[in-house]
């Protein structure tokens, strides 16, 4: 089996990332003002700020893509967190002038897009189409460094395929990205946020002749996007409705109890094999996955530009993005299994935004293989061409084992529309911010 199915809160043993081993340990060569910057080890744990600072937040919200006033410095004090949020908000760190961190990952949605477009819109006149969905970046401070088990099952990393060995390597790329802030190199950046409104307070935290050094400008760039989501709350906030109910404080209605059981059910919707859905042994909130990879045979999408190439496929795990594991062809069309936290408020589901609606998603999930028909397109001979978006050798990762992807052309699938609609409804009590009537 490509998935390894194990406790997410168990730790999971690091693996070196050879095109990212920079990132793993990239607090041991930061310093701050003369003094060694503490990150509390590798990977995704921990979370430091410089000697002397507090990581606390203390700058004040603002709407997606707009630069606060320095409450911080106004007060007094700057911190890495309250420095991060206006790097993640700054519109004038792209090429365009008119795109930041915020503008895909709206903290008003879930740090998701607010629309439902399949792949972002970027580059330097905003009309560039990414190649994947943007995905929501809360709860990501919680994911182990990848790793692949002793039976060769991956899990863990940062993005879709896991290449991103820290939130600090996960936020590189969008700045240098064609598709997406579209700037040439680092130095463009920093030579961007020279001239930000808080450009002093980036000197005061991390040295008056900082942006002498473009490089290193860079990487404490990045630093305070990761030690930003690391630790403001408003990335993990566990209040939804089911966090809730799991802390006896309310109850869920009929329809989202129905749910619920088949949500977790392993003859039925069986979800909560890739999407923990039960507190941890330390009674830790579920994040409703496991970090795993699967390869579900997703429907190509005809909305990607890039699908227009037919020679063109996304294969997760083994490239094109990612270089490391190419020779793994039993992981190709593999892609880490997402946390269903906040899936509701989302627009564009799967790698590739194949479905916008969560009815279509648990459709495609239960009558992929009882009614292919409705999914993949269909030849002139009459023949479904099944899992479309995978090079017909490779169509044989696809899982086809598990509940409930075992079933067979005329069969009843896993769950009936009625049963559908029920797992909807407990899907929408993972949303952040509720608040009983």
């Amino acid at each position: 089996m490509l998935q390894h199915r194990s406790d997410p809160r168990l730790p999971v043993p690091g693996i070196g990332n050879a095109t990212s081993r920079f990132w793993q340990c990239l607090g041991s060569a930061l310093l701050f003002i003369g003094t060694s910057l503490a990150l509390g080890g590798c990977g995704a744990g921990g979370s430091a700020a410089p000697a002397g600072v507090a990581a606390s937040e203390t700058v004040g919200s603002t709407a997606p893509g707009a630069v606060a006033p320095d409450t911080a410095q106004q007060a007094g004090a700057v911190t890495i967190v309250g420095l991060g949020k206006l790097i993640f908000r700054d519109q004038s760190l792209s090429a365009s002038g008119r795109l930041a961190c915020a503008s895909c990952h709206n903290p008003d949605n879930a740090h998701a897009p607010s629309n439902d477009l399949a792949a972002q819109l970027g580059g330097p006149d905003l009309a560039t189409q990414g190649n994947r969905a943007a995905p929501s970046l809360r709860y990501l401070n919680l994911t182990p460094a990848f790793a692949l088990a002793a039976d060769g099952s991956p899990s863990g990393g940062f993005d879709r395929d896991g290449r991103a060995a820290t939130l600090a390597a996960q936020a590189q790329r969008p700045f240098l990205a064609a598709h997406e802030m579209a700037n040439p190199d680092a130095a463009s950046v920093v030579a961007k946020l020279r001239n930000a409104a808080y450009a002093e307070q980036f000197r005061t935290l991390f040295g008056a002749a900082i942006f002498d050094d473009p490089a290193t400008a860079f990487e404490r760039m990045l630093l305070a996007l990761q030690q930003y989501q690391k630790d403001d709350p408003a990335f993990r906030p566990f209040d939804s409705k089911y966090d809730q109910f799991l802390a006896g404080r309310v109850s869920l209605d009929p329809a989202e109890l129905r749910g619920l059981a088949l949500f977790n059910n392993p003859t039925k919707g069986n979800c909560a094999a890739c999407h923990t859905s039960a507190k941890a042994a330390d009674g830790s909130p579920p994040l409703f996955t496991d970090f795993s990879f699967d390869n579900l045979g997703v429907p190509r999408n005809a909305a990607l530009a890039v699908n227009r190439d037919p020679a063109f496929f996304d294969l997760g795990l083994c490239g094109p993005d990612r270089t490391d594991l190419a020779a793994r062809r039993d992981l190709c069309g593999a892609f880490k299994v997402p946390t269903l936290r906040n899936v509701a408020t989302r627009k564009a589901f799967f790698h590739n935004g194949r479905f916008s609606n969560l009815e279509d998603v648990l459709g495609f999930y239960v009558r992929r293989d009882t009614n292919p028909e409705e999914w993949y397109p269909t030849g002139a001979d009459g023949t479904v061409e099944k899992f479309d978006d995978l090079p017909p050798a490779l169509r044989r990762n696809v899982n086809v084992t598990e509940v409930p992807y075992n079933r067979q052309p005329n069969q009843a699938p896993a769950l009936s529309a009625t049963e559908i609609a029920d797992v909807v409804r407990f899907l929408g009590t993972l949303t952040d911010g509720y608040r009983a009537p």
